[in-house]
């Protein structure tokens, strides 16, 4: 059943179906239409209001439950469903796992459309709370309000916000209490900071206007206790600044790395600024397996530490290394799986656009005391060619983990011809995975598929592909 409120059509005794993309649900409308829904669980019975209404779906909003599905659970966090980081905390965790594999699939086959063998069981992750090692915050003078807090006439004190960005709205920040993400002492020095700035009255920055003091916070925590602090300013106000920074330095003594940046253009990204540092050392140790890996304020390393040495070790298994082999490790950023595979290999090639991140992996190869390991700077789709191949021997087996967008068809081609008797595809996104799948059918056979749960609570799945050549 369907009724009209003003210009938004509401639907009543709507069950809903499927977790869809990005952690949305999907159900069906009366007319035939998908609907999709946030913030309710496959089995719920809900009734929607629309907000969205395109020639094929609706978006819409549940107002009203009638049947609460089995799947269900009640969220441990304060900030779900405003808080965009963690879609599925409302869902019991094998049934996220069932999901997140069940995405996989039809990607693979929706897209890739190729002879795919029976998927290995999904490896869901120990820790389903208090698992990344990198969080960032943003700071805001005028804090994201809930719908009690805009309809009440009481004083709403403080403005000021230091959390996540709402969903779809980048100047708003929600301020976040606690986060469920991180383990501690994150929460702690992001809530002393806000209380400080505020006590001192250090101004929190307005994305809209470009003013304000206070931009961002990034905290890094490793597996070795070691952690990383750096804060975004956006202008430079040398006393406020030392007496931020000295109060985080004495309160959190802990603190390994305390490093900050001055940033005064349109963006807050800080890959192309200098980062500084006040206190300690300017990187941290992360460890796997004996080996070590620096980590700086601009690496890249996969945010769940536990579960990237269980990742590590299925591409490990799937490469089916003896030690013969000449190993290519693509997109290698700071060369993690190369050095990983190395001690199976005879020599391995980490292939990345980063500079910084080559010099990263040829300071954790020494470090490691790894000498069959070599790093090389390029775009993938140039540094990739016969000359290089000449230069540094035909690869036995090539592992490949490019970015979201998947490889470059140049890239594609470039392995095509090379065609190694192995490549293993690890990827954060197997809908690019599988278009890259079928413009490889013609030469490999996928003989191997198993997903990996790297962020529990969320939509979000890694894939590991092992292709044989015919």
């Amino acid at each position: 059943m369907a009724r009209k409120i003003t210009d938004k059509i509401v639907f009543d005794h709507i069950k809903v179906l499927d977790a869809g993309a990005k952690g949305v649900s999907v159900a069906k409308a009366p007319d035939g239409k998908v609907i999709f829904i946030p913030n309710v669980v496959p089995g719920d019975v809900v009734d929607v209001q629309t907000f969205k209404k395109r020639k094929a779906y609706y978006e819409g909003k549940a107002v009203r439950f009638h049947e609460y599905s089995e799947h269900r659970i009640e969220p441990i966090c304060e900030h779900f469903g405003v808080c965009g980081g963690c879609k599925w905390q409302n869902m019991k965790y094998e049934q996220q796992l069932y999901y997140k594999q069940n995405e996989v699939k039809n990607h693979l086959q929706r897209i890739g459309k190729i002879e795919l063998p029976e998927f290995e069981p999904i490896l869901g992750s120990e820790k389903q709370f208090f698992y990344r090692n990198k969080m960032e915050f943003g700071f805001s003078n005028a804090r994201w309000l809930t719908e009690k807090e805009i309809d009440s006439t009481d004083d709403l004190g403080n403005k000021n916000a230091l959390g996540f960005h709402i969903p779809k709205m980048w100047d708003k920040i929600l301020d976040i209490t606690k986060c469920h993400l991180q383990e501690d002492p994150s929460n702690a020095i992001r809530n002393e900071i806000r209380a400080f700035a505020i006590d001192n009255d250090l101004t929190f920055f307005n994305p809209r206007n470009h003013e304000g003091f206070l931009r961002t916070l990034m905290i890094r925590t490793a597996s070795t206790g070691e952690l990383m602090v750096l804060i975004q300013f956006f202008e430079e106000q040398k006393q406020n600044r030392e007496l931020l920074l000295h109060f985080l330095a004495e309160r959190f003594p802990e603190i390994t790395s305390l490093q900050y940046v001055i940033n005064g253009k349109p963006n807050d990204t800080i890959y192309d600024q200098k980062v500084i540092l006040f206190k300690g050392r300017d990187y941290i140790l992360e460890e796997m397996e004996g080996l070590k890996f620096s980590i700086n304020a601009k690496s890249f390393y996969q945010t769940n530490s536990s579960q990237a040495f269980e990742l590590y070790k299925i591409t490990r298994d799937f490469a089916g290394l003896t030690g013969d082999e000449v190993v290519y490790d693509l997109y290698t950023g700071t060369g993690t799986i190369a050095q990983f595979v190395s001690k199976n290999a005879k020599k391995v090639i980490g292939v990345e656009a980063v500079p910084e991140a080559i010099s990263d992996a040829k300071e954790n190869a020494k470090r490691n005391e790894i000498t069959n390991c070599e790093f090389f700077v390029g775009d993938m789709k140039v540094v990739f060619n016969e000359q290089f191949i000449a230069q540094h021997g035909k690869p036995d087996v090539i592992i490949t983990d490019p970015p979201r967008d998947g490889m470059h068809k140049d890239v594609i081609e470039q392995i095509m011809k090379i065609a190694p008797d192995r490549i293993v595809y690890v990827s954060c996104n197997s809908a690019t995975q599988a278009r890259d799948l079928a413009l490889m059918d013609e030469k490999y056979k996928v003989t191997r598929v198993r997903p990996v749960d790297m962020f529990p609570q969320t939509h979000h799945v890694e894939n590991v592909v092992l292709l044989e050549k015919r």
